[in-house]
Parts: C-alpha cells; structure tokens; sequence
C-alpha cells in the first residue's frame, strides 16, 4: 500500500493541473448535477439562487470546491435576507463562514 502510494503520488500529481485530466471530471459531476436540476423551486429565489451560481461557477472558475464553497456561502445569505434564518442548520452557517474565510484569505 505504501510503495503503491509513493509510486503513484508523484504521478497524480504532476498530471493533476493539466485541464485535459480535470475538465472530464467536471463534465461528468455537472451531468450528474443535472438529474438534481428539477428538484429546485425555481420559483424560490432564495433557493434558486444558490443553485444557479454553484451550476454557473464550477465550469468558469474550473473548481467544484470553488462552486460548492459559493453554494455555502449563499445559502444561508439568501434565507437570512429573505427572513427565514431558522430554515437553515447552524452547521450550515459555520460551514458558509468557513468557506468564506477561505476563499478570501487563503491562497487558491
């Protein structure tokens, strides 16, 4: 187990930033996202929104950690402007703030 991971460790890794290796990845979590697609209250901004901008923000920002980050940090903003603050889990919350923190401060 340990020779095979210091084998393939450096490999995966060397080819892991070539978009040509990524960009199938992508493509195939987005079509699995769109059998989800009609669950969505389109009619519901509050939960259309957030929806909208993880679908739109995976493929232009190339990152499904960027999308689902933007997910959790919208979420919660959308229902605490439209009132419904107690609609969400804490976790939610916790998980927005962090997300948050991390796409202003750290390094991506």
């Amino acid at each position: 187990s340990f020779r095979t991971r210091t084998f393939f460790g450096p490999l995966v890794s060397a080819v892991s930033g070539v978009s040509a290796i990524t960009a199938p990845s992508l493509i195939i979590v987005g079509s699995l996202m769109m059998g989800s697609v009609r669950h969505i209250d389109w009619d519901a901004f509050d939960e259309a929104f957030p929806a909208f901008l993880v679908i739109l923000s995976m493929p232009l920002t190339s990152s499904i950690a960027t999308g689902i980050a933007l997910g959790f940090i919208s979420y919660p903003l959308m229902k605490v402007a439209k009132g419904k603050f107690r609609a969400v889990h804490p976790l939610v919350y916790v998980f927005g703030i962090l997300f948050a923190y991390q796409l202003i401060f750290l390094p991506h």
